[in-house]
């Protein structure tokens, strides 16, 4: 007998998140699943800091400040809870869970899935022959600088699924992938097998849709104008029907929208293309539709599934040195000439164990109408292979130095003030590893262990091959604007490698996009992507061109010199450049949404 659709509610897209996201959940409309995700890849090495500091922690501690006022309302509505909050201790975190439980005189079971933490393993994995060769760079680890402190495999969700089928109310996750909180609670609602491939990856989608909570109802949205309460947009609810094709939806109480173009928004968001990886399924996004099915409700269908990888990815973070970071203004006019005095003047008796990165923020105005428009913000960072090295270095004395020696209309925020205490700089190595090699459990209250196999049948897709149009003539009647004025965009980051997608509702608008924006034409938008491979993609059904920008982000996010360290605003960036629009397109109304069959 086939169930009804899985409510799964988001109350969590990372680390930092709105605390108060399970209060507005619980007041909102039914839901059967709550799921949060606290992990970026750069949080589960923090959590190994304060799991190393102290070994009962490692995990989200305020998810237990945000659950404990809800216990007996979740027990009494029958809610099953699951997160990742569990990080680097997810036993310890449901313990500390079973023991709020008990003081609220509640019957709730708890339990927590491991396996993902191989750090202690590594050492043996190599020996055995697994070399966790880098997926950018193809080098294995044994030639890594760095001495790894943290090593988490991505997991599934079949974990999850067990823990459910047991009988917990709570599953305490690591490193699972985000879509494997929501995948976990589908396949158990609806029973389905591991080779259910299609539902599988439906399921994946629906979870990556809304695993970054507020995305997908409007928050960093590149159309945020027309997103209405949008101070505080709402958490969203993913209904998951039997074949894993799913609904968006939100409470109906919260602020926000949910549209196709905030659920395009999310599917285009840190991906590497068509072919999106799963431990789970790999899932094809190539068909992958949206449609509108009601008020803030937005219809996903069309992924397809085939069989997972061999291998999973292992996210492996290890020191590499230490930074320090101010930020002073320079006044126009002559800020080049006077940033490069600045240098001068830093670089005077400095070590050579000490570099300078030195990143000016805007563009001062050619007649500025306030001081704040000939201002430049210089963002100076100092980078060092040891603590010490930069002690020495001592950056707030060298900048508090120059007021009279140096250049005129130079200053800092003096309310922030100047430091030079060094804080630690935290390299990323993406690896691989074969799943038969992971011991991917749930354990329940009990003690008991339930083992989750390595998936028995598997596959290897690559991504698409889709030529780089000819370049077109342009009609006679064009103008120069913000590409931003007839397309959405959205941008992130994988590792070392930065993916934006942009897409629009027009298909007249498409027809133009997907000649226009070839590899060549955006590393012309972007110079920072000029000399870097770029991987680019098409997808009809969403009327998007995606791209891969490859190294722009360094190793990654955790230690590369950019401002923007993760990409975030690469999107915008892109929308905000000036290209020749045809007249016929700027007159496209952004709130035409047209149906499926005017798309095709």
């Amino acid at each position: 007998m086939t169930r009804e659709p899985i409510r799964v509610a988001n109350f969590s897209g990372y680390f930092g998140d709105r605390r108060t996201a399970v209060d507005e959940a619980m007041a909102g409309d039914p839901f059967d699943v709550l799921v949060g995700d606290y992990l970026a890849e750069i949080t589960l090495a923090s959590l190994s800091a304060a799991y190393q500091r102290d070994p009962r922690r490692g995990y989200v501690d305020y998810f237990v400040d945000q659950v404990r006022p809800h216990l007996a309302a979740i027990a009494d509505r029958g809610i099953k809870i699951v997160t990742n909050a569990g990080g680097f201790h997810p036993a310890g975190l449901a313990a500390a869970l079973r023991d709020e439980i008990s003081a609220a005189g509640v019957e709730l079971r708890v339990a927590h899935v491991e396996g993902d933490n191989i750090l202690a393993d590594l050492p043996r994995l190599q020996q055995d022959g697994h070399r966790f060769d880098n997926l950018d760079g193809g080098a294995p680890l044994r030639e890594w600088v760095a001495t790894p402190f943290a090593a988490n495999a991505y997991l599934g969700g079949w974990g999850v699924a067990a823990a459910l089928s047991a009988g917990a109310d709570v599953v305490v996750c690591g490193r699972v992938t985000d879509a494997s909180l929501t995948v976990g609670p589908a396949a158990w609602w609806h029973g389905w097998n591991a080779d259910d491939w299609d539902a599988l990856a439906g399921a994946v989608v629906a979870g990556h849709i809304i695993e970054c909570g507020p995305h997908a109802v409007g928050g960093n949205f590149s159309g945020f104008l027309d997103v209405p309460h949008r101070t505080v947009p709402g958490f969203p609810i993913a209904e998951i029907a039997a074949d894993g094709g799913c609904v968006i939806t939100k409470h109906r109480r919260d602020g926000g929208a949910v549209t196709r173009d905030t659920v395009t928004a999310q599917i285009m968001y840190e991906i590497q293309g068509p072919v999106y990886l799963n431990p789970d399924v790999t899932v094809r996004l190539d068909d992958l539709r949206v449609s509108d099915a009601g008020p803030d409700r937005v219809a996903v269908f069309g992924a397809g599934g085939a069989p997972p990888p061999p291998t999973t990815k292992v996210a492996i973070f290890g020191p590499i040195g230490f930074t320090v970071v101010n930020t002073v203004f320079v006044t126009s006019p002559h800020v080049e000439e006077k940033i490069a005095l600045i240098r001068d003047q830093l670089m005077v008796d400095l070590s050579d164990e000490v570099t300078l990165d030195l990143t000016p923020i805007g563009t001062a105005a050619e007649d500025p109408e306030s001081q704040w428009a000939a201002t430049v913000a210089l963002r100076v960072m100092a980078t060092a292979a040891t603590a010490d090295a930069l002690a020495g270095a001592d950056l707030a004395r060298r900048l508090g130095s120059l007021y009279l020696q140096g250049i005129p209309g130079y200053f800092h925020d003096g309310a922030a003030g100047l430091h030079s205490s060094p804080r630690p700089r935290v390299d990323y190595w993406p690896g691989l590893l074969p799943m038969t090699a992971l011991h991917h459990r749930a354990v329940l209250d009990d003690g008991q262990t339930i083992s989750v196999a390595a998936p028995t049948a598997t596959s290897v897709l690559a991504q698409p091959v889709h030529p780089e149009p000819k370049e077109a003539p342009l009609p006679d009647r064009v103008t120069r604007a913000p590409l931003g004025v007839v397309t959405h965009a959205r941008s992130g980051d994988k590792g070392g490698n930065s993916n934006v997608g942009i897409w629009t509702r027009d298909p007249r608008v498409w027809l133009w996009l997907k000649g226009f924006l070839t590899s060549d034409e955006l590393r012309r938008l972007i110079p920072e992507a000029k000399d870097l491979d770029v991987d680019r993609h098409e997808f009809p059904e969403l009327q998007a061109v995606h791209f891969v920008i490859r190294g722009l982000l360094g190793t990654g996010g955790s230690s590369n010199t950019r401002v923007d360290q993760v990409g975030k605003a690469i999107g915008e960036y892109l929308r905000s450049r000036q290209v020749l629009i045809p007249d016929d397109l700027l007159d496209a109304d952004p709130d035409d949404e047209p149906t499926h069959q005017e798309q095709r």
